[in-house]
């Protein structure tokens, strides 16, 4: 007797049975944002460990910065770099909400934020092809940006349009409408909050560190909600998304060497803060991210400008040192799920002790 040989399965039936992976590529390009929030909140600028532990944590940024967290606790400090002025920064994007034509231009880039919020209802092969003919560009960092070099640029002058544009806060100083920088600017070494943790009446280094590696909703949100002091909102003068360069000093020469370059998202924001007011000067806000994140460097300096405003002892202080850190708040929620039986037990007999003395034996209620 004869068998027939079982009719080949299709290529699609061979496929669904394979397990699904995403290449670190498609993570970084395609879910780019999501890399940059994990390295943002993890504390760490490493592209490729950040896309796997997205992969690992299955999409959850909290998930993903801790596992990145964890990785950065266990990797040896082999040097400091040196301080790098932001305005080196090489722009990708840059718009300011306070000048229509600010000098440099603006470069509006690579962003949803003119796109309008339609699901994308495109079959399956048609949205591949069209991912394929967007053919993106490598850029410097080893990331594809889709070709950055073609971002939409609104100035007077297109001409005008600047890589490394001057900055607008050195403008409004000039203006007299910000405090001058004083001659010997007190400088003393920036507070590390890996290496001690920031508390109340921390320097203002310790609190925009916190900010920067903060959880991001819990960011936007203790800014949105809690900044009530300001009767409206501040001005961000502006918004820049680009590349620093990274420098430690050579080993055998001293000399400062550029050895990589990371990304982040920086904001400049102005408002009538009292205190500086009171001189005829606008108060300003800073924040500074890695990656693309520009949610989280808005609240940032919106919440630095709150933090000059309050004192030190504030809840506002507190709250920003305390709680935004999302590895605590997790991880809090996380133990939760652990086995809590005697402490459930203690609950249980004391509400039956409390039932007791409310009701002694032998009363009717």
């Amino acid at each position: 007797m004869i068998t027939p040989a079982p009719a080949p399965a299709s290529a699609a039936a061979v496929h669904a049975e394979e397990p699904a992976w995403l290449e670190l590529g498609q993570l970084t390009e395609r879910l780019d944002l999501a890399v940059d929030r994990a390295m943002s909140e993890a504390g760490l600028w490493a592209p490729e460990l950040a896309a796997r532990a997205v992969r690992q944590a299955e999409g959850d940024p909290a998930e993903a910065a801790h596992l990145l967290r964890a990785h950065r606790a266990a990797q040896p400090r082999l040097a400091v770099s040196a301080p790098v002025a932001t305005s080196e920064l090489r722009v990708v994007r840059r718009i300011s909400s306070a000048f229509r034509n600010p000098p440099g231009g603006q470069i509006l880039g690579r962003t949803v934020d003119y796109a309008g919020r339609l699901l994308d209802l495109l079959p399956e092969d048609e949205g591949r092809t069209h991912v394929i003919d967007e053919s993106p560009a490598p850029a410097d960092d080893g990331h594809l940006h889709h070709d950055h070099e073609h971002d939409h640029q609104h100035s007077a002058d297109p001409s005008a349009v600047e890589r490394v544009p001057g900055n607008v806060l050195a403008i409004l100083r000039e203006m007299g409408l910000v405090a001058p920088l004083p001659e010997r600017p007190d400088d003393p070494e920036p507070y590390d909050i890996t290496r001690r943790p920031a508390r109340p009446g921390a320097p203002r280094s310790a609190w925009l560190q916190t900010m920067a590696r903060g959880d991001t909703g819990s960011l936007v949100h203790l800014w949105w909600y809690g900044c009530d002091w300001r009767p409206d909102h501040e001005i961000p003068g502006e918004l820049r998304h680009g590349a620093l360069p990274v420098r430690i000093a050579h080993p055998h020469t001293g000399e400062p060497v550029t050895v990589a370059e990371v990304r982040v998202s920086e904001v400049e924001s102005f408002y009538n803060v009292p205190s500086a007011a009171a001189q005829h000067h606008l108060g300003v806000g800073y924040g500074i991210c890695f990656g693309h994140n520009e949610r989280k460097s808005i609240a940032m300096a919106g919440l630095d400008l709150a933090l000059v405003h309050y004192d030190a002892t504030s809840e506002l202080h507190h709250d920003v040192l305390l709680t935004l850190d999302g590895l605590d708040s997790t991880g809090y929620a996380q133990h939760l799920k652990l086995p809590h039986h005697v402490e459930y037990r203690s609950v249980l007999d004391r509400a039956e002790a409390a039932g007791q003395d409310a009701n002694p034996p032998g009363e009717t209620v």
